[in-house]
C-alpha cells in the first residue's frame, strides 16, 4: 500500500500493492503491521496519545478477531 497526500483535493492518493499469491493470513499481518504504524506516525504528529491507543486497540481487536476466525475456519474444513 503506498499513499500520497493530495493538498488541493484534501484527499489520500492511495495505490495497493500486493501480489494475488499473497496468503490470507500475510494479508491480516501486513494490515495489522500498516495500522500500528500508522498509529505511531499519527502519535509523532499531533501527540493526541488516547486516539493513538484507540487506533492500536482497533487493530489489536482486528487481529484477533481474524485470527479466532481463521481457527474456526480451519477446525470446520
Amino acid at each position: 500500500m503506498l499513499s500520497f497526500w493530495d493538498g488541493a483535493d484534501k484527499a489520500a492518493l492511495r495505490m495497493d500493492l500486493w501480489t494475488k499469491d499473497m496468503m490470507v493470513d500475510e494479508m491480516a499481518d501486513f494490515y495489522f503491521q500498516t495500522m500500528m504504524t500508522m498509529a505511531d506516525s499519527f502519535n509523532r504528529a499531533t501527540h493526541q496519545e488516547e486516539l493513538v491507543n484507540d487506533m492500536k486497540k482497533f487493530a489489536q481487536d482486528f487481529y484477533k478477531r481474524f485470527q479466532e476466525k481463521q481457527l474456526q475456519e480451519n477446525k470446520a474444513k
